[in-house]
C-alpha cells in the first residue's frame, strides 16, 4: 500500500502585494488569520518566502514517485483538512506569514493531531527563525557566531557598545527579507536610521551583530544524528554583484539583481577553497545543525571573520527548493553538485524523514 504523503505549502499570490503590504487583497479565501494582524505594516517583500506554483508542482511530482500525494495548503482550513485526511506523514515546505513562530505552525498542528511531520520540529523551527535565540544557543554550545545584541527600539541602537562596522536585519525573517545594502552600518547615524526603518517595517526586534568581512558560504545538510552529512559547499562570488555593491547576499541579490534575462552568477559550487577551510566550514555547519537539533535537512549560512575563521550566521531548517536551475536556489544547486537531480533530492529527503518516523525506507518500499 502506497505511503500517503500530505504536502503542506504556502502558495505565493499571483499578483504582487500592493504598496500597502498587508492591506492588499488576500491571495485566497482561506487566508491564515495571522494575515490581518498588522494591517499597518508596509512590506514589499511580504510573500518572499512563499512558493510559486512551479515549485509546489515540482515537489509534488517528485513525491508522487514514492507515495500518494495530497496537497494541503497551509491556510485557515489546514487543521480541519489534516484532521480529516490524516496522511502517513506531512512533507512540509510551508513558511507561514507573521510572527516568530510562523514556521512552526504546520508541524505544531501535526504534533497536536498526532500526524508525523518531515523536517524539524516546532521548537527547532521557532528557535532557528528567532535569530537571537538561535545565536544564544550556538554560543552556549561553543559553535562560533558573531557577537550581537537585540534592539527593540531606536534608543537601544543608539547605545550599542559593539564596534563598527555592524550588520543589522530583522530578527524573525528569512529569504533575504530586510537584508539590503543598507544593512551594513559603518557609523552610529546609519545604524539608528536603519534600525528605525526595520522596526517600523517589520514590527519586530532587530538583530545587530558584528560585521564579518570575510568569505561567505552556505552549507546544505541531509540526515539525522551521526548520519547527517554536508553536500558540496556553496561559496558566494561577491565580485559578480553590481559595481559598488557591498559584499552582501541579501534581498537585492536574491530577488532584484538576479533575473532570467540577466542571471547573477554568484554561486561557486563546490566552493573553490582549500580543504582545510572546507573542513572548518563543514564542522561549524554540522555543529550548528546538532546544537538546534535539526532534523532531515537544513541549510546553514556561514561567513568568515577578518582572520578567516568561519562563523555561523543563521540556520534555515525550511530551505528553499526552487526547481529551475536559473533561479539559483542553494539546496538544489548543492544537490546537483553531489550528482543528485531535483527529484532525487526531494525523494531522498522524504526517505530520510520516513526512516526517522517509521524505521523503514520509503525508497525500498517502492523499489
Amino acid at each position: 500500500m502506497a505511503v500517503r504523503i500530505g504536502l503542506a505549502f504556502n502558495l505565493k499570490p499571483a499578483a504582487p502585494a500592493s504598496p500597502a503590504g498587508a492591506n492588499s487583497e488576500s491571495p485566497s479565501s482561506d487566508e491564515p488569520p495571522s494575515r490581518v494582524l498588522r494591517p499597518d505594516l508596509q512590506q514589499p517583500d511580504l510573500y518572499a518566502e512563499w512558493d510559486e506554483p512551479a515549485t509546489i508542482d515540482a515537489v509534488e511530482r517528485a513525491l508522487k514517485t514514492v507515495g500518494k500525494v495530497y496537497r494541503l495548503e497551509a491556510n485557515a482550513s489546514f487543521p480541519a483538512k489534516l484532521a480529516l485526511l490524516r496522511p502517513d506523514f506531512v512533507f512540509n515546505i510551508a513558511e507561514g506569514l507573521y510572527g516568530p513562530n510562523r514556521e512552526s505552525h504546520v508541524p505544531a498542528i501535526c504534533e497536536f493531531l498526532g500526524v508525523p511531520c518531515h523536517a524539524s520540529d516546532p521548537l527547532t523551527l521557532s528557535l532557528a527563525l528567532h535569530k537571537a535565540r538561535a545565536k544564544e544557543i550556538l554560543a552556549h554550545r561553543g559553535v562560533p557566531t558573531a557577537p550581537f545584541v537585540l534592539a527593540r527600539s531606536p534608543d537601544e541602537a543608539r547605545h550599542v557598545a559593539l564596534p563598527f562596522p555592524l550588520f543589522v536585519k530583522p530578527a524573525f525573517e528569512g529569504s533575504g527579507k530586510g537584508v539590503t545594502v543598507k544593512s551594513l552600518c559603518r557609523n552610529r547615524s546609519q545604524l539608528v536610521r536603519q534600525v528605525s526603518h526595520l522596526l517600523a517595517t517589520y514590527a519586530e526586534p532587530v538583530l545587530i551583530e558584528t560585521y564579518l568581512p570575510g568569505q561567505e558560504f552556505t552549507v546544505a545538510i541531509l540526515g539525522n544524528g551521526d548520519e547527517a552529512r554536508c553536500l558540496p559547499i556553496i561559496g558566494m562570488r561577491f565580485d559578480m554583484l553590481p559595481r559598488g555593491a557591498p559584499p552582501i547576499y541579501g534581498y537585492e541579490a536574491k530577488w532584484i539583481w538576479d533575473t532570467p534575462s540577466k542571471p547573477l552568477e554568484i554561486y561557486d559550487c563546490p566552493a573553490s577553497i582549500p580543504e582545510s577551510l572546507a573542513e572548518e566550514v563543514r564542522a561549524a555547519a554540522l555543529a550548528a545543525y546538532h546544537a538546534l537539533e535539526c532534523r532531515d535537512w537544513c541549510r546553514v549560512d556561514i561567513r568568515c571573520d577578518a582572520t578567516g575563521r568561519p562563523l555561523v550566521v543563521e540556520l534555515n531548517p525550511l530551505p528553499g527548493v526552487l526547481p529551475d536551475p536559473r533561479d539559483h536556489s542553494c539546496f538544489p544547486k548543492a544537490a546537483a553538485a553531489a550528482g543528485m537531480s531535483y527529484d532525487d533530492l526531494i525523494r531522498t529527503v522524504a526517505d530520510i524523514a520516513w526512516r526517522r518516523i517509521s524505521g523503514r525506507s520509503l525508497l525500498a518500499e517502492v523499489a
